[in-house]
């Protein structure tokens, strides 16, 4: 029996040695490569997704399979979520109750701290269930700053995610 044990045991270093060998010569240029199509691929996305400025000035994204535009109004500490039809300018309702939109820490040009905000965004201007555009207020919004973040929200009944950067 004690035989039995110590050959499971010496089998079981083989293995271990030998994994371990061959991991620390096979493994490193595979983690290198690794990241890099990972990198491409999130750059590839945000290329193919960046639909530049939208019709009130805003920057448009993607948001599940439909378009919307964020904009801001400083002097009102107010944000805009506004959906958008398939040419990109016009509105194009969409059923949703309300958004959350949850905005990353930022500067200003001066260089001055924005901390990070969650906004609730409500419905303006629904009808028959939708709306187009949805309307957010926090302070921190008056700070004049490149804003990037995330909206989240049932569409449809269904959960949909969308990121935006100005």
């Amino acid at each position: 029996m004690k035989n039995l044990k110590i050959s499971g045991l010496l089998f079981a270093a083989l293995i271990v040695a030998g994994c371990a060998d061959k991991g620390s010569s096979d493994s490193a240029p595979p983690e290198t490569a690794a990241p890099e199509p990972a990198a491409h691929s999130e750059e590839s996305h945000a290329e193919a997704h960046s639909h530049g400025t939208g019709p009130n000035g805003g920057v448009v994204f993607d948001m599940g399979k439909y378009h919307a535009e964020f904009t801001v109004d400083h002097p009102k500490h107010e944000c805009t979520i506004l959906f958008l039809g398939a040419d990109e300018k016009s509105p194009g309702p969409v059923a949703a109750k309300e958004l959350t939109l949850s905005i990353k820490e930022t500067k200003t040009a001066e260089g001055k701290v924005v901390p990070p905000m969650t906004v609730k965004m409500l419905p303006q201007d629904e009808a028959d269930g939708k709306a187009s555009k949805f309307v957010g207020t926090d302070p921190g919004i008056g700070n004049v700053a490149d804003f990037a973040g995330t909206v989240l929200g049932e569409i449809d009944g269904k959960p949909s995610q969308g990121e935006f950067q100005e």
